[in-house]
């Protein structure tokens, strides 16, 4: 028999890829048995209840999100290259074969009016990704605006590309963003 931690990370695993491919509603839990390979039993002994499931199944995506944007931001030393370096995090994800837009925006689409522990999960992620940008631009020296200029960015080009099928949005975005970041890092004029 599988331990505990072997079994929840079956599960999350198993239950993330179906509601990501699907739907949240569209799954049910005999569907992520099935794939997961643990009883319902086992399920509902770690997951009481599907909101627990999906839950924690974001909290996964999270870690994932943040290792991602982390490695992209990481890999570039100069602090303006490191936003522009978020724009190209998701490029790289737009082209997935299974890119399905934001597992996030998806989930609160579906159940932020049903769920308020989903909506609460979905919220702390985009507040702790707006966080990471506004250090960013911190780190960059410009203005504390331009931090919901490019998250805004960010999240636009993740709904543009899934709903409309346009893995370019991603470079659209950045082309945006180098704008936004240029005109923000501009020295103001002098008075004459």
């Amino acid at each position: 028999m599988i331990d505990d931690d072997t079994a929840r990370e079956q599960i999350v695993t198993a239950a993330d890829r179906l509601f990501y491919g699907r739907g949240v509603q569209a799954v049910g839990m005999d569907a992520v048995r099935a794939a997961a390979g643990v009883s319902l039993k086992r399920i509902y002994a770690l997951f009481p209840s599907k909101d627990d499931l999906v839950v924690a199944v974001l909290q996964h995506r999270t870690q994932r999100w943040n290792a991602g944007i982390l490695a992209a931001t990481a890999a570039v030393g100069d602090p303006r290259d490191k936003l522009l370096a978020v724009f190209d995090f998701l490029a790289g994800w737009f082209v997935e074969e299974d890119f399905r837009g934001c597992a996030f925006i998806n989930s609160f689409g579906e159940l932020g009016a049903l769920s308020p522990r989903v909506a609460t999960t979905v919220r702390d992620q985009k507040s702790s990704f707006q966080d990471y940008v506004a250090a960013l631009v911190h780190d960059a020296g410009a203005p504390a605006n331009l931090a919901p200029q490019l998250a805004i960015l960010a999240e636009g080009a993740q709904t543009t590309a899934a709903i409309a099928g346009r893995p370019d949005a991603a470079h659209q975005a950045r082309d945006a963003a180098a704008t936004l970041i240029e005109v923000a890092l501009r020295p103001a004029p002098t008075p004459a």
